[in-house]
């Protein structure tokens, strides 16, 4: 995400291309694959390995299904395979072309089978999607048609639509955060991170299903696993600009526990709120912003 952040802020980009690659990890072709790890593995035995790996197939509700195709998600070795794979698929293929075939400014930045490009100008966008969709499709892979998309962005994004008719920039989301174009208080261009919304209702209700579970447990017990929750959550989504989505999520995460305590006891259910508050700050972490900017910490050329 910092490189991203970088890419998009220092060099000129002015469009966005969001890409979705549909049901990747049930599309990976086996052999294609297996000459991506010959070409990169010399050790003949590690390739057999390999290869018994993918043939090993699946069991599904007591029945063993062959798998010709894809890789089960849920493997250890599914990260990597899948890395080698669209490192050859992918990742070189881009480098070429923005070396051979742009004449502005291309970035691209993937983490596993999610990736997002930059691009200066317009038509080398649309030209690049196409030909990213032929490069794909060789490989038997494919762009989701509704999850893929062009969009305008960048620091002349806003001033631009504005004078269009358009509105707003467009935002795109990855790994977990919505990003949209936005201005720092002297009026700079910048860009803020905020936590995906439909993320965080998805983990509040996670949360509120486990707790339920967990109603007739100590109020301790309750508190120490909340507490881990809460801040796990803050160490990943505690980026520069996120404070408002911090915010939320813990006051959501107390709301929660506290319906949850009221529920179980009439105890609690005379309680005032002066003390559920008291409980809240003692158990839950503070939200705050934990990572420094990513030009702070990370330099990308």
């Amino acid at each position: 995400m910092d490189a991203l952040w970088l890419g998009l802020r220092k060099r000129r980009i002015n469009w966005v291309l969001d890409c979705d690659i549909r049901g990747f990890f049930d599309a990976i072709d086996h052999e294609w694959l297996m000459k991506f790890i010959e070409h990169r593995v010399g050790d003949r035995r590690v390739v057999r390995l390999i290869r018994k790996w993918l043939r090993a197939g699946v069991f599904e509700e007591g029945k063993w299904t062959k798998t010709v195709v894809g890789r089960a998600q849920g493997s250890v070795i599914s990260p990597f395979l899948a890395n080698v794979y669209l490192h050859y698929v992918l990742d070189l293929w881009v480098t070429h072309w923005g070396k051979h075939r742009a004449q502005g400014d291309v970035i691209v930045v993937r983490y596993g089978d999610d990736f997002v490009m930059g691009f200066q100008h317009r038509l080398e966008a649309q030209r690049c999607l196409q030909e990213l969709k032929e490069r794909l499709g060789k490989f038997g892979l494919e762009l989701h048609p509704e999850k893929t998309r062009l969009i305008e962005f960048g620091r002349f994004a806003a001033e631009r639509r504005s004078e269009a008719g358009l509105g707003k920039p467009e935002t795109f989301s990855f790994l977990g955060f919505t990003h949209y174009c936005a201005k720092t208080r002297k009026g700079a261009f910048t860009i803020k991170r905020q936590s995906m919304a439909k993320r965080m209702r998805a983990k509040l209700l996670e949360i509120k299903a486990q707790l339920q579970r967990q109603m007739h447990s100590t109020v301790a017990e309750m508190g120490a696993w909340l507490r881990s929750v809460v801040r796990g959550w803050l160490n990943y989504h505690g980026v520069p600009g996120n404070s408002p989505s911090l915010g939320r999520f813990r006051n959501e995460v107390g709301r929660i526990w506290v319906g949850v305590l009221r529920r179980r006891s009439q105890k609690f259910r005379r309680r005032r709120w002066q003390y559920m508050a008291r409980l809240i700050r003692y158990w839950l972490p503070p939200a705050r912003i934990l990572h420094p900017y990513p030009n702070e910490r990370l330099a990308v050329t």
